[in-house]
């Protein structure tokens, strides 16, 4: 099993990260999406740059703690249907959170969402990989295939 840890804060009873080494474990959105629902949550809405910031520094304590995360980005609960135009200029409006948060809340990584086939949102975590154009690939958010397993 992946290494699951439990934070709580003010606002919500736990947040729950799990992250598995082994990439044969990964799954795909709607995977992950339903393993939150079976354990009575959703995958993570982020409805403020206080809570990015919370997520970010449970991150960095994972890492510190020497539990061996290497890269590996997380799903969020980010992600458009399949009913909006992927080509229009409108595409960063058509993501929506799957638990039916408003936030308007965005962490877009530069050049990001960059649409077409990509429809569902991970938050970056790949400290080795060398910076890009917006810095290094950590905590900022990219739209990816939704069947891609992270």
């Amino acid at each position: 099993s992946g290494q699951k840890v439990c934070y709580g804060d003010f606002k919500h009873s736990c947040y729950k990260i799990a992250y598995f080494q082994d990439l044969s474990r990964r799954v795909g959105f709607q995977e992950a999406r339903q393993a939150c629902e079976i354990d009575g949550g959703a995958l993570l809405s982020l409805e403020s740059e206080a809570e990015q910031q919370l997520i970010e520094n449970m991150l960095q304590n994972l890492t510190k703690s020497g539990s061996g995360i290497s890269d590996g980005d997380f799903w969020i609960g980010l992600w458009r249907s399949s009913d909006g135009l992927a080509t229009s200029s409108a595409c960063p409006d058509l993501y929506q959170w799957a638990d039916g948060s408003i936030s308007p809340f965005r962490n877009w990584y530069t050049d990001e969402p960059s649409c077409g086939s990509e429809a569902c949102v991970v938050m970056y975590h790949q400290p080795t990989a060398n910076p890009g154009l917006g810095g290094p690939y950590l905590y900022q958010w990219n739209d990816d295939r939704c069947n891609m397993k992270h």
